[in-house]
């Protein structure tokens, strides 16, 4: 009976130490499928970053070979096609020199706020600008509205101003919830805020400076082109009168 009730004990000792043992093993095999995952994701994440890129890179690349054939070059729609391409790039050529003359001229990227300065067609000056923020404004009445847009295009410089003052039209004056003074009333000049300078490129818009230097590289003003002191002064006494101002 004593070695009965022994190995009664013995077992139930075994099945109890077994039934302990279980919550350690569903950790540890949790654990385990726990940090395989992040080592698969992981190196997933590296294969694409990495690995992928690098096999493109490897993978051969088809390579145009010119072609020396003389009887392609006897080929009548050969010498057809050719003449035309020829005629396309001359034509393109006219243009671009057209464009892109020995005088200065200053190029306006509105997309990502920045200017472009050019001397015998050499780029002598690149910065940040700000131009048209394209929001809308209307008077109360919903008579009148302003749409805030520099203009795109081929533009020339109409006048140049030292210490320019702001003739403040009618919706700044709405923009700021304030009475519209008569035409030529002092309230409408403004000094200070345009910079040392300032170039017209018609149509009441200009090329100026700012005292807003911390939006340079946004789009913020109500349609002029906004630059830095140090960059409006080399704009200034670059461009003359008549020199081209392409804006895109």
């Amino acid at each position: 009976m004593e070695n009965e009730k022994k190995i009664n004990d013995d077992t139930q000792s075994g099945n109890k130490n077994t039934h302990d043992r279980k919550p350690i093993f569903r950790i540890m095999r949790f654990l385990l499928i726990f940090i395989s995952s992040i080592l698969i994701t992981f190196s997933l994440i590296l294969f694409f970053l990495y690995g992928v890129p690098l096999l493109k890179e490897l993978t051969p690349k088809h390579e145009t070979k010119i072609s020396n054939n003389s009887d392609l070059k006897k080929d009548t729609n050969y010498k057809k096609q050719i003449g035309l391409l020829s005629k396309d790039v001359q034509r393109l050529a006219l243009k671009f020199n057209a464009y892109t003359s020995g005088q200065s001229y200053i190029v306006v990227n509105t997309t990502e706020n920045r200017f472009y300065l050019y001397t015998n067609k050499k780029l002598v000056r690149a910065g940040f600008c700000s131009t048209g923020s394209l929001t809308m404004l209307k008077t109360e009445k919903g008579d009148k509205f302003w749409v805030f847009k520099t203009p795109r295009g081929k533009r020339t410089i109409h006048g140049k101003i030292t210490n320019p003052s702001w003739n403040r039209p009618d919706w700044s004056f709405i923009e700021e919830g304030l009475p519209i003074p008569p035409k030529n009333s002092p309230a409408r000049y403004e000094s200070g805020v345009l910079g040392d300078y300032a170039m017209s490129i018609g149509d009441g818009y200009l090329i100026h400076g700012t005292i807003y230097k911390r939006f340079l590289g946004m789009p913020v003003t109500h349609g002029c082109v906004r630059l830095n002191d140090e960059d409006l002064d080399v704009v200034y006494h670059t461009l003359n009168i008549g020199s081209k101002v392409y804006i895109f």
